[in-house]
């Protein structure tokens, strides 16, 4: 699997455990049931630090709250941020233009501006 398919896999997965009790190994399959290590290590990842990711964003956050903005837009900042703060092996750049693409295909034009803004604070550090 290809790391954009990876990533589009993970936010359909990040996407709906936040939206039911569904067990996380349950919601992977349901989703696809190529395995692939990349694709479960950005899901995990992402879960097990999701704290701590949120605490960041709401640091980086200008005029806004995490529980306002749009859950898809939520769920692929907090995908990101895992890959760029947790992953050594994809530059924080080519993180960034991933989690636009996936905002562009799942959100509207200004959202991968708003996108672009936040993380463009972590690789900007």
């Amino acid at each position: 699997m290809k790391r954009r398919e990876a990533r589009e896999h993970a936010l359909r997965v990040l996407f709906q455990l936040d939206h039911s009790d569904m067990d996380v190994h349950e919601a992977m399959l349901h989703v696809t049931e190529e395995h692939d290590v990349f694709y479960e290590n950005l899901v995990k990842g992402t879960l097990a630090h999701r704290e701590e990711i949120d605490a960041s964003l709401a640091e980086k956050l200008e005029n806004w709250s995490l529980n306002r903005l749009p859950k898809i837009e939520r769920t692929i900042l907090r995908m990101a941020v895992f890959e760029i703060n947790h992953t050594e092996d994809t530059p924080g750049a080519v993180v960034v233009n991933e989690a636009i693409e996936l905002t562009k295909a799942y959100g509207d034009e200004q959202s991968s501006r708003f996108v672009n803004g936040v993380l463009s604070k972590y690789i900007n550090k």
